[in-house]
């Protein structure tokens, strides 16, 4: 009313009502605005969570670039680490992998590698003969696996002469030894050479003699195996051939005595002498002279004559199947293996002494330390040698 009063009074209508709805104007739009703007910001953050909700998840986040100081400084810290601690690994363990190691050198080497390592271990030589440290696992002869002796000799004489260009000398294998056999292996450096020990060999004037550890004791003690053998064929899930033993003699009917039987036409005469040299905890150390060189002769004599197997001969401590060799658990305690890795346990056969006729009045002796694992063997068995000097 005083409002209406005021613009009566100053008789200007039209710049009252101007005024009358400019100051309505203005109130509704500075009443209005307020909600306006938080509907507008509300709308916005809304539109903002949905987008970030629709948009689909990197598999990786972005990397912040790494500067090249940083990285050096990285890699310091990487070599300053101290190295992480080996696994703690038990004695048995630990004998596994040696064995397991053991069992593969110098296999599958480079026949120069092979040549210098029988060139330092000559025990002896002279103008028609050589005598060397036999390796265990080596093959004397050629074989598609491995790398073998004779494959070697011409580079091994070679060494010998000095590596002459023009050097005319050989050397050829004689009386020779079985892979997993060690020590000393006869080489001769001309035929006539070699035709000349066979024939003192054929008239016992050689002398061999191997060292061997039983499972068990021979008895009696000492003695002479005097029975033929002959190569048979195993049947089974694996057929094989094995050397078998061909009596000329078996037990009559009354059990008190023997006969003769017929002499099968393939046996072949087969004599070894042995010799109990110390015993313990179930087994032996024995000393073995073949006087006759029947394949596989005193590994037969020993498994089936005697029925002492010599430890690590896996292929006759079974005749029927083709297994690992079975040990007592006495005996398996005192070696630290478990039967489950006894495969990994090499032939405990050392060719120990070798005798020769000289051309003199002096008689050719050469002896053959033993390796490392036989004499491992014999201290986790209390098995004394009969010299100190061996030891």
């Amino acid at each position: 009313m005083n409002s209406c009063r005021r613009i009566a009074c100053t008789g200007n209508w039209s710049s009252g009502l101007n005024v009358l709805f400019s100051g309505v104007k203005t109130r509704r739009c500075s009443g209005a605005a307020p909600p306006l703007r938080r509907s507008r910001s509300q709308a916005a953050a809304a539109a903002a969570a949905a987008a970030a909700k629709n948009a689909p998840v990197s598999d990786k986040a972005e990397k912040p670039r790494l500067r090249a100081i940083d990285l050096a400084r990285k890699i310091q810290q990487e070599n300053t680490k101290p190295p992480p601690a080996e696994p703690l690994v038990s004695s048995q363990q630990r004998r596994v992998m040696e064995l397991k190691q053991f069992s593969l050198q110098l296999q599958n080497v480079h026949p120069n590698v092979l040549a210098k390592h029988l060139h330092k271990s000559v025990l002896y030589q002279d103008k028609q003969i050589v005598v060397i440290n036999k390796p265990y696992g080596v093959p004397l002869r050629e074989d598609s696996k491995v790398t073998s002796i004779s494959s070697v000799l011409p580079v091994l004489s070679k060494m010998m002469d000095g590596m002459k260009i023009r050097s005319n000398s050989q050397l050829l294998p004689c009386l020779g030894l079985e892979k997993e056999t060690t020590g000393a292996l006869l080489l001769v450096r001309s035929e006539e050479a070699a035709e000349h020990i066979l024939n003192l060999n054929r008239n016992n004037q050689v002398q061999r003699k191997y060292w061997v550890v039983t499972v068990g004791v021979p008895v009696p003690s000492e003695g002479v195996i005097d029975i033929p053998m002959i190569e048979r064929a195993v049947t089974g899930l694996q057929p094989h051939y094995k050397m078998a033993l061909s009596p000329l003699f078996k037990m009559n009917d009354e059990g008190d005595g023997v006969t003769k039987v017929r002499a099968h036409r393939q046996a072949q005469p087969a004599v070894t002498r042995y010799k109990v040299l110390d015993s313990s905890n179930g087994c032996s150390l024995v000393e073995l002279q073949p006087l006759t060189g029947v394949k596989h002769q005193m590994r037969v004599h020993m498994a089936v004559a005697l029925a002492c197997p010599i430890l690590g001969d896996h292929k006759y401590s079974h005749w029927n199947k083709l297994a690992p060799q079975k040990l007592p658990e006495c005996v398996l305690g005192k070696l630290g293996l478990e039967q489950s890795k006894i495969r990994y346990l090499p032939l405990h056969l050392h060719a120990r002494q070798l005798t020769l006729p000289g051309t003199s009045e002096a008689d050719i002796n050469v002896s053959c330390r033993l390796p490392r694992y036989f004499t491992q063997t014999l201290n986790s068995l209390h098995l004394s040698l009969p010299d100190i000097k061996d030891k």
